[in-house]
């Protein structure tokens, strides 16, 4: 064994235990959308969540208008907020399950980064 490898398994303390251990279990759904708000994007998670509601809320207010509408241009126009609503909240949410995608990827390589050590 080399001494890297010497001083990579010492360099292994009790929170790199805990963390393969809690890896173990798996995360559930909620879990694992909890952590996309932590960390150095947490701001601009809860900016793209809460931008996602007011996207839903302009996609029901939109669909709304076009049954009230009374001309043929007005119906268009509402229609149009309707899908930009509709667009705008299906890419925030592949954004966010992009995002929990790379938060499992670089946990999984951590996991493995560990069981490499522990040989």
């Amino acid at each position: 064994m080399s001494d890297f490898e010497t001083s990579f398994k010492q360099s292994l303390d009790a929170d790199d235990e805990a963390f393969l251990k809690d890896l173990e279990n798996g995360e559930g759904l909620f879990k694992q959308l909890g952590a996309t708000f932590s960390g150095s994007m947490k701001f601009i998670m809860v900016f793209g969540f809460i931008l996602t509601f007011v996207m839903f809320g302009a996609a029901i207010w939109g669909i709304y208008q076009v049954s009230q509408a009374e001309t043929v241009k007005e119906m268009f126009l509402w229609f149009g907020l309707f899908i930009f609503g509709t667009m705008g909240v299906s890419m925030l949410k592949m954004w966010f399950w992009l995002r929990m995608n790379h938060l499992v990827v670089l946990k999984e390589l951590k996991r493995i980064e560990l069981r490499l050590v522990k040989g």
